[in-house]
């Protein structure tokens, strides 16, 4: 029986596998890229069907329709906590995460207003005026940033401004 060359016998297998290995390199990127098209559909679909991201869930778990009180209040070093001896406020959760109605509530008065947050919930605008506004108000009613959500109390600060102010609200 004739024996085959195996000089010419490898060279030829090698280039046949190294074309497959070609051809499936493409397969494989091919097969990646739906891959990631599909996931990135499956997580638009889940956000319209209702879901909601950490931030917002730890954002209603924590402060949406909960009570809290001014645990600490200054301005400039100035402590104004006493003012606020009494007041009961709640953000309330409507069917935004982001924006809702606000009450601050002492001796059967309740204020309204909004409360607004940014989309990473880094920053809570808050603003009472209704009936009145009262004096004490004018602190609160502003852009806050928090710098620190340690619970049961937020501290924030004034949004875009180094203001020596600070605000901590503690959740009841």
């Amino acid at each position: 029986m004739p024996q085959k060359n195996l000089t010419t016998s490898i060279p030829h297998k090698m280039k046949v596998l190294s074309q497959f290995i070609y051809k499936g390199r493409f397969l494989v990127a091919i097969a990646f890229a739906a891959l990631l098209l599909l996931s990135a559909g499956c997580k638009k679909l889940a956000a319209a069907a209702g879901s909601r991201s950490a931030l917002e869930a730890l954002f209603e778990e924590n402060i949406l329709n909960r009570n809290f009180i001014v645990h600490l209040a200054t301005d400039n070093g100035t402590d104004l906590t006493s003012q606020y001896t009494g007041y009961n406020f709640i953000l309330t959760k409507t069917t935004s995460y982001y924006e809702g109605p606000m009450t601050g509530t002492k001796a059967g008065v309740t204020y309204t207003g909004t409360w607004s947050c940014n989309e990473d919930f880094s920053k809570l605008s808050i603003s009472l005026t209704s009936p009145t506004t009262p004096l004490e108000f004018n602190f609160i009613n502003r852009p806050w940033k928090f710098t620190k959500k340690a619970f049961p109390i937020m501290e924030l600060a004034p949004w875009g401004t180094t203001e020596p102010k600070v605000l901590h609200m503690e959740r009841l």
